[in-house]
């Protein structure tokens, strides 16, 4: 039964799976405030609805429904195959990050044939190419190498809408889910449809496939999740910028540190791309090296860290591990600085002067964060964190005057996610809107 059509359900308990811990916080519809909070490690190792029920239990809400996400168990793994790279491949890029997924492969079949290898045991493929009425050739030459290098798990066809008939067809025996074209045209990227179909394999397909819970033969964890983590979050963060206008979303996890930014684009920004892949108002990016705790090591040794490897390798052996010292507690800050530094960079891209045909012009990558209003920190390290715990970690990555060209926002207000409302506001979004809305509008009354 939908939560909607139930008139007595005045809480909802909305679960994030997470890596490293799962995080519930119950929500009272109607005031649409938290009533409480509860976290447990992710207990991946037994059953994960342990880890849930233990949250349960700690806030007496047994009797609460339940709307749950999740990034256990690797989160959700997609590889994009495309005509090339410039763009459907990097097209199809951009759909799987929003829509909730790490890509871990991007394989140009212009390039040639692929192997099974190549795609990096995604859990779905993403496959594109061509626009709408353009060249069948090309989506069908991909989706036989598909075939031909031996996929046999789902695929979520979002190409040249006149082929889409015959690529299902050479797909035959495959879980196929068709969506509207991402690229129909040059210099158009729509992923609303193929986002919508990347959730429905998820849900359908890759939540059960993961055997994370063996409770009724895995049913019992599939009927309660919503979406992946990122996926929900995105829609929370839309929901907030309804409220608040631009705003960027940094959330530093035990194995990634996601960026999510929804800004208003400038129409010229859309006419440069006019050849290549419009950019999207709303982007998603996702740092699969950067994390507290999984990818602790390696987000040490991207940000040039080396002193940091000893707490770095403590924390990546011992995902659950919480700090115990103030020595430990500046490690993880510092952690999470390097996390957020590289991570909001990578979003944002930056700018400068080239010498080109035309003289001297400003040439841009990423999305330009400058004029952001709103910046919202996410994860434990700042959840739990000390007394300026945000301010210490965002640290170099805020402010006019930073070098280096680097869109990132000049002069936003900081809040902390302390009570995980965004996860709840995307769960909520879909059944209860009112209630999301007002929700999400609590963060603007958040102190730094």
């Amino acid at each position: 039964m939908s939560l909607s059509a139930d008139s007595a359900v005045r809480r909802v308990l909305c679960v994030d799976v997470g890596s490293t811990f799962t995080k519930a916080t119950l929500v009272d519809l109607s005031t649409a405030t938290v009533a409480g909070h509860a976290e447990h490690r992710t207990t991946i190792d037994t059953d994960v609805l342990d880890g849930v029920d233990a949250c349960v239990a700690a806030l007496g809400a047994e009797d609460v429904p339940v709307l749950a996400c999740s990034s256990a168990g690797g989160g959700l793994r997609v590889a994009v195959v495309g005509n090339e790279e410039l763009v459907t491949a990097e097209a199809g890029r951009r759909v799987a990050l929003s829509s909730g997924g790490k890509v871990v492969a991007v394989v140009a079949a212009a390039d040639g044939g692929f192997t099974l290898a190549d795609l990096a045991e995604p859990d779905v493929v993403l496959l594109t190419g061509g626009t709408d009425g353009g060249n069948a050739e090309v989506i069908l030459a991909a989706a036989t190498a598909l075939v031909g290098a031996g996929w046999r798990g789902p695929v979520v066809v979002a190409g040249n809408a006149d082929a889409a008939a015959e690529v299902t067809g050479l797909l035959a025996g495959l879980p196929v889910v068709v969506a509207d074209n991402v690229v129909p045209q040059i210099g158009v990227l729509r992923p609303e449809g193929a986002r919508a179909a990347i959730r429905e394999v998820f849900l359908s397909h890759v939540i059960g496939g993961k055997q994370l819970s063996a409770r009724d033969d895995g049913a019992a964890f599939v009927g309660l999740v919503r979406g992946a983590t990122p996926d929900v979050v995105l829609t929370g963060v839309e929901v907030l910028a309804r409220e608040a206008g631009d705003v960027v979303v940094v959330d530093v996890g035990g194995a990634t540190t996601d960026v999510h930014s929804v800004v208003d684009l400038d129409p010229e920004d859309g006419a440069l791309a006019r050849d290549v892949v419009a950019p999207t108002a709303v982007t998603r990016t996702v740092e699969g090296d950067l994390g507290m705790r999984w990818s602790a090591l390696t987000t040490v040794d991207a940000g040039g860290r080396p002193d940091l490897e000893p707490a770095a390798r403590t924390r990546a052996e011992r995902p659950a591990y919480l700090p115990e010292s103030e020595s430990d507690r500046d490690d993880d800050e510092t952690i999470a600085r390097l996390a957020v530094g590289l991570a909001l960079r990578r979003h944002a891209g930056r700018s400068r002067v080239v010498v080109g045909p035309e003289g001297r012009v400003v040439e841009r990558t990423g999305t330009d964060l400058r004029e952001v209003g709103l910046v919202v920190a996410s994860g434990g390290v700042l959840r739990h964190g000390r007394p300026g715990a945000a301010a210490r970690v965002l640290e170099g990555s805020l402010g006019a005057d930073l070098e280096g060209g680097w869109q990132l926002p000049e002069r936003p207000r900081v809040v902390v996610d302390g009570d995980y409302v965004l996860a709840a506001v995307g769960l909520l979004a879909a059944d209860h809107p009112d209630a999301a809305c007002r929700l999400a509008r609590s963060l603007l009354r958040v102190d730094r």
